[in-house]
């Protein structure tokens, strides 16, 4: 049997050898994982802006009204030329169904309002009861398409399609 001063020895001793290896191995992986900082490159996300509308109307908007916005022919394949096929197809799909849901959901749920479609006007031109108006570029709003809600009386506001429930009735009830 070892003497006690012997077996505290070894043990102070082989614990400072795990110690070691331990602080050993771990700055040796740290060192291998680590890159060097002008190697490291971090791609930039292309930043695709929406195409420009192919018409200057105006469309006129007065009363209550729901205006939905989308883009004109030339337009959408200009959006296509700027989009992988995808991501196309993602982008219409979404913008079709999101508009027929808030369709259906005016018409369900608030019959007095109007709803009009617009594809062939860039402006919006909103008249409000008290003669003040309002103009909005839709080449200045990057979605495709969108929805705006006006009551003649406050400023029109663009409206979240797939919450149209929730903001018909905040905008509407006011």
């Amino acid at each position: 049997m070892k003497s006690k001063p012997t077996y505290y020895i070894f043990s102070v001793f082989s614990f400072l050898i795990f110690i070691g290896m331990i602080t050993w191995s771990c700055t040796d992986v740290a060192k291998e994982n680590q890159m060097p900082k002008d190697k490291v490159v971090i791609p930039k996300p292309a930043i695709i802006k929406k195409p420009g509308s192919s018409y200057n109307d105006t469309l006129i908007v007065h009363g209550k009204a729901a205006v939905f916005y989308s883009p004109d022919s030339l337009q959408m394949q200009k959006i296509k030329q700027v989009n992988v096929s995808d991501v196309y197809a993602t982008i219409t799909h979404d913008c079709y169904y999101q508009m027929q849901n808030a369709l259906l959901v005016i018409k369900k749920y608030w019959p007095k309002v109007k709803t009009i479609q617009n594809s062939k006007a860039r402006y919006l031109l909103f008249l409000k009861a008290d003669k003040t108006k309002i103009c909005i570029d839709l080449d200045k709003k990057n979605d495709i398409c969108g929805l705006f809600l006006f009551d003649g009386k406050q400023d029109p506001v663009l409206v979240d399609m797939p919450n149209i429930d929730t903001a018909l009735g905040f905008y509407f009830k006011k």
